[in-house]
């Protein structure tokens, strides 16, 4: 367990474990820098996904019509509400097609009132047309983040198999040497563990990251909840 100076090196062990344990250790290198690739790139697509539903529903709420609410969603595309209330305004669009023009864009969060009032033929409609761009918005949000739960869950076993193989490699060792002393069997055993180690590296980050980023989504959906009913709420009041 030490190299020619006599000094503990870390690379020295990993440059002493077996083939497998070297392709153990590739693939658990592999998968830790996948992992961070997606913890990174999660982070700042939540990130960004919070500031600009925060600027869309500022907007929302100011608009008197679902019309400017509409131009302003190309800017605003991170944000999963974004697609529920393009889902929502579809839905309106699509019933009231035979209705007056200029009635649909007439009508917001806080309409002023219209000579012709536009009525909804199918409220429900709305309603699953909602839930449907809400499951679409929540599997874009889980994307990758099952892959943390893979590497979490993974790692470990990958680590331990090529443990079991380094002890199993260190014991034949020490049966042609015939020697059982520390000095012999230390090194052999250190080799083995290194896996384990590195398997518990790589798992540990990616279990946090995916209770983390979990307990996200699950924000995201309750937002996605309380929008929905929002939108739900004026549609009624204006169009039924």
């Amino acid at each position: 367990m030490s190299d020619t100076s006599g000094n503990l090196s870390f690379l020295y062990i990993i440059n002493s474990t077996t083939v497998i344990g070297k392709i153990v250790l590739l693939v658990l290198a592999l998968m830790s820098i996948a992992s961070w690739g997606v913890i990174l790139y999660k982070w700042a697509s939540f990130s960004k996904a919070s500031r600009q539903s925060a600027t869309f529903l500022d907007v929302f709420r100011r608009s008197n019509k679902f019309s400017e609410v509409q131009a302003v969603c190309r800017s605003l595309e991170a944000s999963p509400l974004v697609g529920l209330f393009q889902a929502g305004y579809t839905e309106l669009t699509a019933q009231m097609r035979h209705a007056a023009p200029g009635d649909l864009p007439n009508a917001g969060a806080h309409p002023a009132g219209t000579a012709t009032r536009p009525t909804l033929k199918s409220l429900p409609a709305v309603d699953r047309a909602l839930m449907r761009a809400s499951v679409v918005e929540i599997n874009k949000l889980e994307h990758w983040i099952s892959f943390l739960a893979t590497t979490a869950s993974a790692a470990p076993f990958i680590g331990l198999f090529g443990t079991v193989v380094g002890i199993m490699m260190a014991f034949f060792r020490i049966a042609q040497t015939g020697s059982t002393s520390l000095g012999s069997v230390a090194p052999g055993i250190a080799e083995a563990l290194i896996t384990t180690a590195a398997g518990l590296i790589t798992a540990i980050p990616a279990v946090m990251a995916y209770n983390y980023l979990s307990q996200r989504v699950k924000i995201y959906a309750t937002s996605m909840d309380d929008f929905s009913m929002e939108f739900l709420n004026i549609a009624e009041r204006n169009f039924t």
